[in-house]
């Protein structure tokens, strides 16, 4: 009887076998990857040219986050903290402290502080401060607890189901907009009964229509 696979045969489905799972190990690898917190940076804290801790500022001494971020209500920036607005505070409190050299040196030259953004978007997003805020999307909501975070680092992952999930169902997360930095809710979700309409009531009253807001033109502009 003739054969009918060559000699050869038997290696390249070896061959093909072992490229098919290695393929199938890089996709899964990929896939974990783009979850990490290293490709995502949930959690990571980033240098700054003084360590401002918001669990002193907010947590301890109950400072509105509007104070430092003026922008947040009116622009699709929230604002970084311009130097005088440090100086409101430290130019009587802590006025030799050494770690605020850097905030002194700014004011004496006029040059500003270089804070790094720890939560960010890619450039191909357009994201707008305010339109949530104004609707009732708590600061917590994406930037986690920040009155327990001695440095600031990101509290979410910022992928785009994350956004999706809220632009799909956003009811759950909107609260009353005078309230908007306040950072503990526990006692809402235990009471979740007492609040349950009014998320809904609120997609009425502001006209926010869910089956639009995962149109990809909402935030790819």
């Amino acid at each position: 009887m003739p054969q009918i696979f060559t000699a050869s045969a038997d290696t390249r489905l070896r061959a093909v076998l072992a490229l098919l799972a290695l393929m199938l190990i890089a996709a899964l690898a990929f896939l974990k990857y783009q979850d990490s917190a290293y490709a995502t940076l949930r959690d990571w804290v980033r240098h700054q040219p003084v360590p401002f801790s918001h669990e002193h500022h907010v947590g301890g001494l109950g400072i509105d986050c509007r104070y430092c971020h003026t922008s947040v209500e009116e622009d699709a920036s929230a604002g970084l903290p311009p130097t005088h607005i440090c100086m409101t505070c430290h130019s009587q409190l802590w006025t030799s402290a050494p770690m605020l050299a850097p905030v002194r040196q700014s004011l004496a030259e006029g040059n500003p502080l270089e804070w790094q953004r720890v939560a960010r978007v890619p450039d191909y997003v357009y994201f707008n401060h305010s339109i949530h805020i104004q609707r009732g999307v708590a600061c917590v909501e994406c930037h986690g607890r920040v009155d327990k975070m001695p440095l600031m680092k990101r509290a979410k992952a910022f992928q785009m189901q994350f956004c999706l999930d809220c632009h799909r169902d956003p009811a759950p997360n909107l609260r009353p907009p005078d309230q908007v930095t306040r950072m503990d809710w526990s006692s809402w979700k235990q009471n979740s009964s007492e609040h349950e309409d009014y998320g809904r009531l609120m997609v009425k009253a502001y006209g926010i229509q869910p089956s639009k807001l995962d149109d990809c033109s909402i935030c790819h502009r």
